[in-house]
């Protein structure tokens, strides 16, 4: 191990950071445009992950075009088809060759979302020597590690202890009043753990249910606790028995005062053919929760879904059609409950706060098998969704030609992405993503993100404002079509301009720097004016 990783490593220990203060509503009346801004943002980003369980097969899910002949050599048995009425689906023509990719057919509702720049893909994403052990392959992903390292922690509970830090003894407040990560289903990973071992997060089904079961358990805990290792573990488990009964009271009003929309349909069932139990859509119901919390007002940072059923040794496809079948089934879950969750949150004027992405713990092997499936393998494509995504495709298409002992050779890695969504997207400071244990990536960032994107404040309205929160200079990341004189404003909450600047934007994306040393710590809206009558807005949270 070299000197920087091992100071890397060492730093997961430790601890602070600064709160995310929020913005009291009151103070927000003399400005409409930052008003309806927040107003869209009431809980600051947010990010959901949706583990597919199992390993996915990145070569069913993402075809690469350029190399089909090669694809179908690798596995006759389970390959799509390029033509007939249900064949691979082109993604983007105008993709160089590179970058050709096909979509299973069966992931129609993906092919809408990347049309309306809703969904994107990057691809060949792994780590150097993978594991290939499903438990310990998903903890690593967890832990934010390399294939030899083992942490006590995971990488979205060293990031929220940072941000959030004193929990539980703090929490909740009147800033914070909600679980600050919730991880769906019956099981708790380590993905919430902090150095501590005590998680930052929560795993619930269903909030009445949540509610119902902790309400009726408890007693008054004692006022004294016995001098002991036992004595303090007592302590902690009445403390977080009270803080859970908070926390249950409080989904349960969420979940009360939110609704989902009545005119988006969730899917359930799976149209085509495939084994009785891949025909219903386990991710339908946590995506709905998740909508309906979010339109009551949540502000947890973090979601973990999960949707299991990826191990696909055998009958991944239906002998008599390989466009159909276990695997199909659940990639039509996965993208149709998306398509639905976005189309929900769109109604709401929701949608530009959430960014969703799917991890697995690992890919298949480029060759299929003798019973219709996959076997355990190593890099694979992820998918992003979310209406502040920039879109298209990161990465080129894996070679075919050249497979690392029948396996496809990762390009990206994971944690490249992980450090762009942290740093663009949740505002994680470079300070704070060397804590989290990803320093080493910092300069590596992906291009994902467009910034936050809402039809109310006008034409054309997303900046990519990064660092966020920033405490002396912050960068702007902006694209426009043609060259343009423009102006820059940030406005207090109070409506109060603060400063100005007058520049040239060239036809293209491009980067400003703006100095904001000394301004006060608090929330501000920076809009950029074009002369052609486009207008770009964001929110800016300056620190001291």
């Amino acid at each position: 191990m070299d000197r920087r990783k091992f100071i890397r490593n060492m730093s997961l220990a430790g601890t602070g950071g600064i709160v995310l203060g929020g913005v009291p509503v009151n103070l927000l009346a003399g400005n409409s445009n930052l008003q309806a801004l927040l107003a869209a943002n009431p809980g600051d980003q947010v990010m959901i992950f949706v583990q597919l369980h199992g390993g996915n097969d990145g070569l069913n899910t993402i075809v690469p075009l350029n190399q089909y002949n090669e694809y179908y050599t690798l596995r006759p048995n389970i390959a799509l088809p390029q033509s007939g009425s249900r064949k691979i689906i082109n993604l983007d023509s105008a993709l160089t060759d590179e970058k050709q990719v096909g979509v299973h057919p069966d992931m129609l509702a993906f092919k809408q979302m990347y049309d309306d720049g809703s969904a994107s893909v990057v691809l060949n994403v792994g780590y150097e020597s993978m594991n290939l052990s499903h438990f310990r392959g998903r903890d690593i992903l967890f832990m934010g590690g390399d294939s030899g390292d083992y942490y006590n922690s995971g990488w979205m509970g060293r990031f929220l202890n940072i941000e959030y830090p004193g929990y539980p003894d703090s929490y909740p407040n009147t800033e914070m009043p909600d679980p600050i990560g919730i991880e769906l289903g019956h099981s708790a990973s380590i993905a919430f753990h902090r150095e501590n071992g005590i998680p930052i997060g929560f795993s619930i089904d269903e909030p009445d249910n949540f509610y119902k079961l902790i309400t009726g358990v408890g007693i008054d805990p004692p006022l004294l606790y016995p001098d002991s290792h036992a004595g303090e573990e007592y302590r902690f488990l009445t403390q977080m028995e009270a803080k859970s009964n908070q926390y249950a009271e409080r989904l349960k009003q969420l979940y009360d005062k939110g609704k989902n929309t009545a005119s988006v349909v969730y899917p359930d069932l799976y149209p085509y053919n495939a084994p009785e139990r891949f025909l219903h859509n386990p991710l339908t119901g946590q995506l709905r929760l998740i909508a309906r919390l979010l339109n009551g007002g949540i502000k947890t940072r973090i979601f973990l879904c999960r949707i299991g059923g990826f191990d696909t040794h055998s009958g991944q496809v239906e002998k008599y059609d390989t466009s159909m079948g276990a695997h199909g089934a659940l990639l039509y879950h996965l993208t149709s409950a998306m398509k639905a969750f976005y189309d929900d949150l769109k109604a709401m004027s929701l949608d530009s706060k959430v960014v969703s992405l799917t991890f697995t713990e690992f890919g298949r092997r480029a060759h299929s098998n003798a019973s219709y499936g996959t076997d355990h393998g190593t890099a694979t494509p992820i998918l992003l969704f979310g209406s502040s995504l920039k879109g298209g495709v990161s990465g080129n298409n894996p070679n075919l030609s050249n497979l690392d002992g029948g396996n496809l050779r990762y390009d990206v890695d994971y944690r490249r992405l992980y450090t762009t969504l942290l740093s663009d997207w949740m505002g994680a400071s470079n300070d704070t993503l060397n804590k989290v244990g990803f320093g080493d990536y910092v300069g590596q960032k992906l291009d994902l993100l467009t910034g936050i994107k809402d039809s109310r404040l006008g034409a054309n309205y997303g900046i990519n404002v990064f660092p966020n929160p920033a405490s002396e200079k912050v960068s702007l990341r902006i694209n426009v079509n043609s060259n343009t004189k423009a102006a820059l404003t940030l406005s207090n909450t109070s409506g109060q301009i603060v400063l100005t600047r007058d520049f040239m934007l060239n036809s293209g994306e491009q980067l400003l720097e703006v100095n904001v040393s000394n301004l006060s710590g608090g929330i501000y809206l920076i809009t950029i004016s074009a002369f052609n009558g486009d207008v770009y807005s964001s929110k800016l949270e300056v620190r001291k």
